[in-house]
């Protein structure tokens, strides 16, 4: 069976311990992907992510965490540290992958995907910050974006997902 070539289904990732993870794992889930690091301004909205996560169904939604040290050098974490320091400060549950490049030509191709309507045929967004979310839909298309200051527990964004539920 060929795989819709504009979902994310396509790509896989490393989880922050190593291990590899099929992004078609999360097949029939609403997915929010964001690009996180923990010396930024905004890490306070993992605590607000797992919030999130936690409200709805973990059955049906999902939060995916990519850290990324591409915006003001704010993820001098490595590795396991990153997992520990989200979970640690922030009750983080949901999966951290390994840190990436979110931007430019370097950016992993998962986000590449994700900032490129010519790819995803959907959304032209590319993360000017770290944060920067984006809105999955159950069948692995990107359907919409969040900027940074947007917070995760806003009527916005939950209603958003609600409506994908």
């Amino acid at each position: 069976m060929e795989e819709n070539p504009q979902s994310i289904y396509q790509f896989n990732a490393k989880l922050i311990d190593g291990k590899n993870k099929e992004l078609a794992d999360y097949k029939g889930k609403v997915l929010l992907i964001v690009n996180i690091a923990s010396a930024c301004g905004f890490a306070p909205q993992l605590k607000e992510l797992q919030e999130l996560r936690d409200s709805f169904n973990q059955e049906e939604f999902e939060v995916l965490g990519f850290p990324s040290n591409d915006f003001g050098g704010q993820e001098p974490l490595v590795g396991t540290a990153i997992y520990e320091f989200c979970e640690a400060n922030y009750g983080v549950k949901f999966p951290v992958f390994e840190k990436i490049m979110v931007r430019g030509s370097q950016a992993n191709p998962i986000y590449k995907f994700l900032s490129n309507k010519d790819l995803n045929g959907h959304i032209k967004s590319t993360p000017r910050w770290n944060f920067h979310k984006y809105l999955i839909n159950k069948n692995g298309e990107v359907v919409d974006y969040f900027f940074p200051f947007t917070k995760p527990l806003s009527s916005k964004v939950r209603k958003k997902i609600q409506r994908l539920l």
